[in-house]
């Protein structure tokens, strides 16, 4: 069940990032994150799982929390601190300086 819950953060994230992307710029630099996001998650999983796998047993803490779920929980820790600085400029907004402007 977490494990699903955080393969769908993943898509929703992936949708997100896709939609921005092609709105603001265009479908080849869309496609470029996409890849870019996923390369991440594979080669991220790869890693979190090593440390998991030197913290853990197989069975982990439970039947929900395996050690598969407990890498994906990390890797999904470090994504959101990663890609809220590569991200951070994408979702500020800008147009409260026009807004302000335009009332006076």
């Amino acid at each position: 069940m977490i494990t699903g819950v955080i393969f769908a953060i993943h898509l929703l994230f992936i949708l997100i990032i896709f939609t921005k992307k092609w709105q603001d710029e265009n479908l080849s630099t869309a496609f470029l994150n996409v890849g870019l996001i996923i390369i991440l998650f594979s080669v991220g999983w790869t890693i979190t799982g090593m440390i998991a796998k030197a913290v853990m047993e197989p069975e982990g803490l439970g039947r929900e929390f395996n050690r598969d779920t407990f890498s994906l929980v990390l890797l999904t820790i470090a994504e959101f601190f990663f890609y809220k600085f590569y991200y951070s400029e994408d979702f500020i907004a800008t147009d409260k300086g026009k807004q302000s402007q335009q009332s006076d």
